[in-house]
């Protein structure tokens, strides 16, 4: 008779790393990236409104957008994401809207997390659970993660501007930040 080995599907990782990263500290003169797709358009209305009121915190911004991850063009991907994150101070990866989206969203804040980046993935509430779940595969079971509404891509900009408004501040809240020394004093 052969033995077989059952390995247990729920263990965590011995090398987790449970720590949510370092804050991002007060905004201004800090330049801040957001990962963006081609997807999910509510994706970058929201992050274009978060944009500009880091700017006004005197905060500067850039982007970088995820296409094709296989083969050749993914290889060539990668190298473009690190080669990004080099250049900014803190990092905001979204959007967590579907299997592969957080798969890839996941993946992509927990490099930024791991070069030492204050990191925060955006995903929305269906995929929160996902999206943990996913940090804790990959060894960052502390990987912040901020949850917006479900849905969002089906509504109007006009709908969704609404909701950028009513989580800047939580959002600012997850990354550890403050938008200025009179915040951070209060």
């Amino acid at each position: 008779m052969a033995l077989i080995k059952v390995l247990d599907p729920t263990a965590r990782r011995l090398d987790d790393n449970e720590s949510p990263g370092p804050d991002a500290g007060i905004i201004g003169g800090k330049r801040i990236g957001f990962r963006v797709d081609q997807i999910w358009r509510c994706w970058d209305w929201i992050s274009e409104n978060w944009a500009e009121k880091f700017r006004e915190a005197g905060a500067e911004i850039s982007y970088w957008r995820s296409t094709n991850r296989s083969g050749e063009e993914g290889e060539e991907q990668d190298r473009s994401l690190h080669e990004w994150l080099k250049t900014i101070d803190i990092a905001v990866v979204g959007l967590a809207n579907c299997g592969s989206c957080t798969g890839w969203t996941i993946r992509d804040a927990i490099a930024a997390a791991n070069t030492g980046l204050p990191t925060v993935a955006v995903a929305t509430r269906n995929f929160e659970d996902f999206a943990h779940e996913l940090a804790a595969r990959g060894g960052r079971s502390g990987l912040r993660v901020h949850v917006l509404p479900y849905p969002l891509n089906e509504l109007a900009r006009e709908d969704v501007e609404p909701v950028a408004e009513a989580h800047f501040k939580a959002l600012v809240d997850t990354m550890g930040a403050s938008l200025s020394e009179q915040e951070k004093a209060a």
